[in-house]
């Protein structure tokens, strides 16, 4: 847990730590994030996107550049803070509002562990249409590699990009997990993007996540 201030840190910390499945191995603040990182090896660290000693941007490039970086979501105050795209093209796994229920709070981390994505998609929306990032022809041109999925792959696209791993996404479509993998591959492939992230955001961009996924069936 990073963030600059101690009585958000402790917060968090007693919420999570309540949960038996969840240890939090340490809190820091932005300067000591790095070397607290190293030391403990967290699985999942939650960074706070803006601090007064070093702003999560940076930290969040520190950790990603570690040989074994850890799942990295942002903690905002704002649903539309402009840092937040900036971060999620730059590897986080996703962004939490400090508001957020403590009754969410363990789900969504366990979430991040098994490699979801955390993103709540009112907010997500909101960032969009404040800083999309793209001009119009943009937004077609990733409108169309949308178009280039199967069916099934739209299927797990919307449910990666609702923060599901890809144990759940399998168990929702019944599928395999390695098959579930290969489709994720193929979407990264497709979309022309890095990760699990970039996708979500450039699914909702091309207006697949106001469908939903299609009923399950045994077309694979």
């Amino acid at each position: 847990m990073v963030d600059d201030e101690a009585l958000v840190r402790s917060g968090f910390s007693l919420i999570l730590g309540a949960a038996d499945d969840i240890d939090v191995v340490a809190t820091a603040t932005g300067a000591d994030a790095l070397a607290v990182v190293r030391e403990h090896r967290p699985d999942v660290v939650l960074l706070d996107i803006r601090m007064p000693d070093v702003d999560g941007l940076t930290v969040l490039q520190q950790l990603r550049a570690l040989s074994a970086p850890p799942v990295v979501a942002m903690l905002t105050t704002f649903d539309t803070d402009e840092y937040v795209l900036t971060a999620l093209n730059s590897g986080a796994a996703g962004f939490l509002l400090k508001d957020t229920e403590p009754s969410q709070l363990a789900q969504l981390v366990r979430t991040l562990a098994a490699g979801g994505v955390v993103m709540s998609p009112k907010a997500s929306r909101t960032l969009l249409r404040a800083h999309p990032g793209v001009d119009s022809a943009g937004v077609d041109e990733e409108a169309a590699r949308v178009e280039l999925l199967t069916a099934r792959e739209r299927d797990v696209l919307v449910l990666l990009a609702d923060g599901l791993s890809n144990a759940e996404i399998g168990s929702r479509l019944y599928l395999g997990t390695g098959t579930v993998k290969d489709h994720v591959s193929a979407i990264l492939a497709k979309l022309r993007v890095a990760g699990r992230v970039q996708a979500a955001l450039l699914a909702q961009r091309g207006g697949l996540l106001d469908t939903g996924p299609e009923q399950p069936e045994a077309r694979r």
